[in-house]
């Protein structure tokens, strides 16, 4: 794990030598467990317009998440890197929330890369219910500058882990967005892992102090 106020972000994750592999997210190390989690509903895609957003803001880690419809309130953030087999690295504990420190920080142009564990060690991860996080949910990003960033969700998926749509999830955008991951779908108990992953895709509609 990195510290998460020790790494500036970088404007694109794609620039990346093997950001391909970035796509094997929680497939080796990753969420883990005893009890398994059915499969999420596909949900509606809908287009959220943002709120006057006009600039973006500039780097600053984030040091907080809040998820009012899910009941998700955390300040346990922890910085991701890469591992040696050039895999993504996955936050240590049910609590933790990792951020992909070569990802923009929230607030930033890009896709903000955020990733957390559905269960750990038969305990409920921070993103136990993101299958269930709806169109239109507000996400709140306390950052370590002091703003708070408001994201809405615009689309939630599913996808197997072996046809991970990493361009989609981990691609430059025109705006300031946020990516939420988890792990899904059936647990496979002879790979000690989900068979999927959830990705909540996010856009900011406004910052404030």
């Amino acid at each position: 794990m990195r510290d998460v106020t020790s790494r500036r972000s970088r404007p694109s994750v794609l620039r990346l030598a093997g950001a391909a592999a970035l796509a094997l997210l929680f497939l080796l190390a990753g969420c883990t467990g005893a009890n398994e989690i059915p499969g999420h509903a596909e949900a509606v895609v809908e287009q959220v317009e943002a709120a006057d957003v006009e600039n973006f803001l500039p780097p600053a880690p984030p040091s907080g998440l809040r998820i009012p419809s899910l009941r998700v309130s955390t300040d346990t953030f922890v910085g991701l890197g890469l591992t040696p087999d050039n895999t993504m690295e996955v936050p240590e504990g049910a609590e933790a929330v990792g951020w992909y420190v070569e990802s923009p920080t929230p607030g930033e142009r890009g896709p903000s890369v955020l990733a957390a564990h559905v269960d750990w060690q038969n305990q409920k991860g921070v993103f136990f219910d993101l299958r269930n996080l709806e169109v239109g949910a507000d996400v709140i990003i306390d950052r370590a500058d002091g703003t708070s960033v408001l994201f809405r969700v615009v689309d939630v998926e599913q996808y197997p882990k072996d046809s991970f749509p990493t361009e989609r999830v981990y691609g430059d955008t025109e705006g300031a967005e946020l990516r939420l991951i988890t792990c899904g779908g059936d647990f496979d108990r002879s790979q000690a892992s989900y068979r999927d992953n959830v990705v909540a895709y996010a856009t900011m509609v406004d910052a404030k102090l």
